[in-house]
């Protein structure tokens, strides 16, 4: 059997599997939602190549080095990173690579934002985005808490009567490095790499959203499959297919 026939055979097998266990179920959700062509795709489209379009993964590359980064001053402990050669060089790494990744991520947010990246049912897409932003922010400021430096303290102490007057001091207690560690270290990179996740699984599922002026191949694929009604409306259903054929060949496809 050839690659074509097997991928064409995959969905009609899908549909056609009846689950009678709740994995059996979860499974075929999955695999309707993202099909594994969906999933880790072959090609994509041409504008993909746009310089726009690549900080998406550069700020995931660089929220990768700052977690692993993160995960070796941790275990280094504060000492060390205070006072060794290469407690300071890990040190760095984390700072700098978390400026980058705060950079990649405001360029991304913005190109996204003028290219009206919520189109074509992706809003919860753009939302995921938007969140991800902030809780990165949150992470960010623990972050400053917790460096035990006079700027630190300094920082703490400001932020304090920031929360006690927005009625947040009861629950958050800023000066408690405790606290802080806890939230910088567990709680908010873990909600950070669970919005980011959720976030590249939308993408996949509804695609890389394209520019305002060219096609959306989805869109492209709904309109050439969409009958013509009557023998009145046929010549002008051709040249509505000759325009969707033009602009898909003008988008193209490049190997993902």
């Amino acid at each position: 059997m050839s690659t074509d026939t097997a991928a064409e055979s995959a969905p009609a097998a899908i549909e056609d599997f009846q689950p009678t266990t709740w994995t059996g179920s979860i499974r075929k959700k999955w695999l309707t939602t993202l099909p594994p062509e969906k999933m880790l795709p072959e090609n994509q489209p041409a504008y993909v190549s746009s310089w726009i379009y690549v900080f998406g993964m550069l700020t995931i590359t660089a929220l990768i080095v700052v977690i692993a980064s993160g995960c070796i001053l941790t275990i280094g402990g504060v000492q060390w990173f205070h006072e060794s050669s290469t407690g300071h060089f890990v040190n760095s790494l984390h700072f700098w690579s978390v400026q980058l990744f705060f950079l990649f991520m405001i360029v991304h947010l913005w190109g996204k934002f003028w290219m009206a990246a919520w189109r074509g049912k992706r809003g919860l897409t753009w939302a995921t985005g938007a969140i991800c932003f902030m809780a990165a922010l949150a992470t960010a400021f623990t972050g400053y808490t917790i460096t035990t430096n006079f700027n630190a303290q300094w920082i703490a102490f400001e932020a304090k009567d920031v929360m006690n007057s927005v009625a947040l001091g009861s629950w958050i207690n800023v000066t408690n490095l405790g606290q802080m560690v806890g939230m910088h270290v567990v709680l908010l990179p873990l909600a950070v790499v669970a919005v980011v996740a959720m976030h590249v699984l939308l993408v996949r599922k509804h695609g890389v959203v394209p520019p305002i002026d060219a096609l959306d191949p989805e869109a492209a694929v709904s309109a050439s499959a969409a009958p013509s009604h009557s023998a009145d409306t046929r010549s002008a259903d051709t040249g509505e297919a000759a325009t969707v054929s033009g602009a898909a060949d003008a988008t193209g496809e490049v190997s993902s």
